[in-house]
């Protein structure tokens, strides 16, 4: 039996504002209070999916718990991996949301041709996924030119309440706060097991020993300001968007921390805690092929860290890169001991085993990420800003609007 407490921490270990959940305060309160912010600020979503999405249970439950609330103005889905088909049935699915809706369907004609546009001027995303995804929605939402603040979530979250996107809207639409970014964080539990292990035993240990073999600095401590800095659960103030760069790849999360970090003060940004359990999708480890699974994502992750740090004047050579592995591996290991005895006090199953395992691969594709970044050192996993786009192709945010408008109108 699962008992719930109240939680009691009140702390600010970082430079940037967290925002607890004391459970003093009821869904019913924080969406009334959103319901009337949105009379002067309106409020759009943004839903990132697979069709493959549409056959599961996560999705089924997210689209229930969004048709609830009341305060939002709009939402939009981006729609991959679907055929004409598959995309009418997708229209039919989300008319469950009972709220105005707009989807881009990918994989159309239209939007096909838009993309080939983009690819001409070398100004399209470079490779399919969520990042491409997400980064067309965002062009979208400029396009309509409507919300004040925009919310994105995954579409795949088993343990989805509508009080998760009311918290998650609530700091950057607030009049009162200051924030234009606000980033979500959970404990990782599910099954009765430790998950996230991609945060708990890579990132969290990459950073301390990247300071340590690096020195200290301000982006490494704004990254380690964040209680889970892998978390698919923003939002932002819509003046951020424009000049938002966007990861085409797994480096989406900490590629959109780094901006932030880039682009505002820590007093602009914040974290809220949106749930006492989150579960999702888990990728499996992918010990032999470093293209898929949390094999490519830790890839691509040390990668955006490489890279955004090598434009603060940092230099790595492949002796920096092997001291980063041994003091990484090392602070990993650590981890792992202070995590065993976690789950042990909080009566979790434990697989040590696993747990070095995943700190093995990571290690090794640290040494992978390097020399990939001494191969390709001009290589950018950041898409274009919608404002470059929008200055090389003028009006390509209008035909966007109505092409898109197009396909919705053909479908619904």
């Amino acid at each position: 039996m699962l008992i719930e407490y109240v939680m009691g921490d009140f702390s600010q270990n970082g430079i940037v504002s967290t925002l607890h959940d004391f459970g003093t305060k009821s869904t019913t309160e924080i969406e009334k209070d959103l319901l009337n912010f949105s009379k002067e600020r309106k409020m759009e979503l943004i839903l990132p999916c697979l069709y493959s999405e549409l056959d599961g249970s996560a999705l089924t439950n997210i689209i229930d718990q969004i048709s609830k609330t009341k305060y939002l103005n709009h939402v939009i889905i981006g729609l991959d991996k679907a055929s004409e088909s598959q995309a009418k049935k997708a229209w039919k699915f989300f008319k469950k949301i009972n709220l105005p809706f707009t989807i881009l369907w990918n994989d159309g004609p239209k939007l096909k041709k838009l993309d080939s546009e983009l690819k001409k001027k070398n100004l399209a995303p470079n490779q399919m996924g969520k990042g491409r995804n997400v980064w067309y929605c965002i062009g979208m939402c400029i396009a309509r030119d409507t919300a004040r603040s925009v919310a994105l979530h995954d579409c795949d979250i088993k343990t989805y309440d509508r009080r998760m996107l009311a918290k998650l809207f609530y700091p950057v639409v607030n009049p009162l706060f200051n924030f234009e970014f606000c980033k979500g964080y959970y404990p990782r539990i599910a099954n009765n097991k430790m998950n996230g292990r991609v945060a708990r035993l890579l990132v969290g240990p990459l950073l301390t020993a990247l300071e340590k073999t690096i020195g200290q600095s301000d982006y490494l401590n704004f990254m380690k300001s964040f209680k889970y800095p892998l978390a698919g659960e923003f939002s932002f103030r819509r003046n951020v968007l424009p000049e938002l760069r966007i990861s085409s790849d797994w480096g989406i999360e900490v590629g959109i921390l780094s901006e932030m970090q880039r682009s505002f003060s820590p007093n602009n940004i914040c974290q809220v805690d949106l749930a006492d359990a989150y579960d999702h999708k888990h990728q499996d480890l992918s010990i032999d092929d470093e293209t898929k699974g949390l094999s490519k994502m830790s890839i691509d992750i040390i990668k955006t860290f490489i890279k955004k740090l090598a434009t603060q004047g940092n230099s790595f050579s492949r002796e920096t890169f092997r001291s980063l592995k041994a003091t990484y591996y090392r602070s990993a290991l650590d981890l792992i001991d202070i995590y065993r005895s976690d789950a042990a006090m909080n009566g979790l199953k434990f697989d040590s085993h696993k747990e070095e395992e995943a700190v093995e691969l990571f290690a090794v594709n640290i040494m992978k990420a390097g020399e990939a970044f001494y191969i390709n050192p001009m290589d950018t996993p950041f898409i274009p800003t919608w404002s470059r786009v929008k200055s090389a192709i003028p009006d390509f945010l209008v035909r966007l609007n109505e092409a898109v408008s197009e396909d919705n109108k053909k479908f619904i």
